[in-house]
């Protein structure tokens, strides 16, 4: 076997000491180490931790006596999970911590999986937990936590639990054990991509590889948009193409998928070279009907599939969508473009379509341009899913792309 890997494992030592004490043995036996890391908080730990409960407190800024004597639940909680998240980022900066297994009910799967969040993207991260067939999103947020349904409850070990703990350490060794074959490394150009703009991002996708790239595609689901951010803000991106802007809608109506105020900032903040498209912003997500708002009765609406239902986005909406693309593009510090397909922004937004609408499109195309002070705007006779516009879209990044480099060589040449 290769050179042994270090995991790390948190939760509770005095409520879940013996599943973890089982978990520990299974990691060591495989040949790895096994690091405990306590995050309780009452009770007598079952044994001592590497790493115990009152260094966890400390780190958080906290004292352990004075958390368990307060009797705010939510407050011990938080301090633990924060100094968790503290000490395993320092734990895997340090090479100390190759992969992370968490354990836990409601509370220690909160705990276990704020230190996870904390890790970067490729680090191993397995959560086994009592929540685990209930929705996950809170906890899993936009990193990438595995999560394993414990079935039964955490409360001692059984031989259903047994076999569940014995997978999640043959998973979490599996993990640190595996190995990627990179290929030569390339440039990285994020996308993002809904399913009324698919065809426009794999055919940007395949441009781009023809040209020597590499394509991130972007679920612009309001969770994919908050990770590209994220992954742009740690330097994983070189460049972006932002087809498709969607969640800005469902920010502004209240929709289910909106990635939160600060999408479509950490490019140009950083200054990278991006194109942007108004892709998708003809419609708002709703899960179900009767998850819609009260005031949009009236609205036009579209059942796309059991768990989604659009909403099509007014004139004045647009108005105000245009308006923040305009002015976070002005904002960039980098080579910026917008990019206005004419003939429509989504596959429901084209002639015929259930979406279409001139009025409202016309309206989200002027405001934009006005607001794009000083930046390169380019309107396109051509509908968002025409290869004519993946064709003029990669080719205007590549030119963008082109001038950041020179500009990087001319301040070098300074």
């Amino acid at each position: 076997m290769a050179c042994p890997k270090t995991v790390v494992l948190v939760g509770t030592l005095d409520s879940k000491g013996e599943e973890l004490l089982y978990l520990k043995r299974l990691v060591e036996t495989r040949g790895h180490r096994a690091v405990v890391v306590d995050v309780g908080v009452r009770g007598r730990p079952a044994f001592l931790a590497e790493v115990s409960r009152e260094e966890v407190a400390a780190a958080a800024g906290a004292n352990l006596a004075d958390l368990a004597a307060a009797g705010e639940r939510g407050r011990a909680l938080t301090a633990m999970m924060n100094g968790a998240a503290l000490l395993v980022r320092a734990l895997q900066a340090t090479g100390r911590l190759d992969g992370i297994l968490g354990l836990g009910g409601g509370s220690g799967t909160a705990v276990a999986a704020g230190a996870m969040r904390a890790l970067p993207f490729g680090v191993p991260k397995l959560l086994v937990s009592t929540k685990g067939s209930a929705d996950v999103s809170p906890y899993v947020g936009t990193k990438d936590i595995a999560i394993l349904h414990s079935v039964t409850d955490i409360m001692g070990l059984n031989p259903l639990l047994r076999r569940v703990l014995a997978n999640a350490a043959g998973a979490i060794c599996g993990m640190v054990e595996a190995k990627v074959q990179e290929p030569n490394p390339r440039p990285a150009v994020a996308i993002t991509a809904f399913g009324v703009t698919t065809p426009a991002a794999e055919r940007c996708r395949d441009l781009l590889a023809e040209r020597g790239y590499e394509a991130l595609v972007f679920h612009a689901n309001g969770t994919g948009g908050r990770a590209m951010e994220e992954l742009i803000e740690q330097g994983t991106v070189d460049a972006v193409l932002d087809l498709t802007t969607t969640e800005l809608a469902d920010e502004l109506c209240g929709g289910t998928q909106s990635a939160g105020p600060h999408r479509l900032e950490a490019a140009g903040r950083l200054g990278l070279p991006q194109v942007v498209a108004p892709g998708a912003l003809d419609m708002v997500n709703f899960f179900r009907p009767e998850a819609v708002p009260a005031k949009y009765a009236g609205r036009t609406f579209y059942r796309h599939s059991p768990l989604a239902v659009l909403m099509r986005t007014t004139p004045a909406e647009n108005a105000v969508l245009g308006r923040w693309l305009g002015e976070r593009l002005t904002a960039a510090r980098g080579p910026a473009a917008l990019l206005l397909p004419l003939r429509g922004v989504s596959e429901y937004d084209k002639e015929g379509g259930v979406f279409h609408d001139p009025e409202a499109d016309h309206v989200l195309f002027a405001e934009a341009r006005k607001a794009a002070e000083g930046v390169e705007v380019v309107e396109l006779d051509a509908h968002i899913n025409d290869p004519a516009f993946a064709q003029a879209a990669v080719a205007l990044l590549l030119r963008l792309a082109e001038r950041a480099g020179r500009n990087q060589e001319d301040k070098r040449g300074d």
